[in-house]
């Protein structure tokens, strides 16, 4: 399985890093949502984990771009700041999930495997 995560501070992008290697998926990370779309482009990824707020290119900007390339790729939105419009606005764009900061681990493990046990079931596989 090969999750994509976006965040563009690099400690947070290294943690889920090995939090989630250590779970045996493949993980690619960017550090916005102008290199993840690049990135998104040029590969296949079963999920993407991006936080909401980032310069350049927010996460919800990042969602929007991928459903608009036609992908049903799952996505989980990160954010520090856990505003009721923002998490409505990614539900409504067709978020997986929506986590908030700051990440407890087990928390993460338990909705990653959820997302991508849901995503399995749906694809008949």
């Amino acid at each position: 399985m090969k999750i994509l995560v976006v965040d563009d501070e690099e400690g947070a992008r290294e943690l889920f890093q090995t939090i989630l290697t250590d779970e045996g998926y493949e993980v690619a990370l960017a550090g916005g949502g102008t290199e993840a779309l690049a990135l998104f482009r040029g590969h296949s990824f079963n999920l993407v984990i991006t936080d909401i707020k980032m310069p350049e290119m927010d996460g919800l900007q990042l969602l929007q771009e991928i459903r608009k390339m036609g992908s049903k790729t799952d996505v989980i939105m990160v954010t520090a700041y856990g505003e009721v419009e923002s998490y409505l606005k990614a539900m409504s764009l067709g978020a997986a999930e929506y986590i908030n900061k700051p990440i407890r681990i087990k928390e993460l493990k338990r909705i990653v495997h959820k997302v991508l046990t849901e995503q399995k079931a749906r694809s008949g596989g």
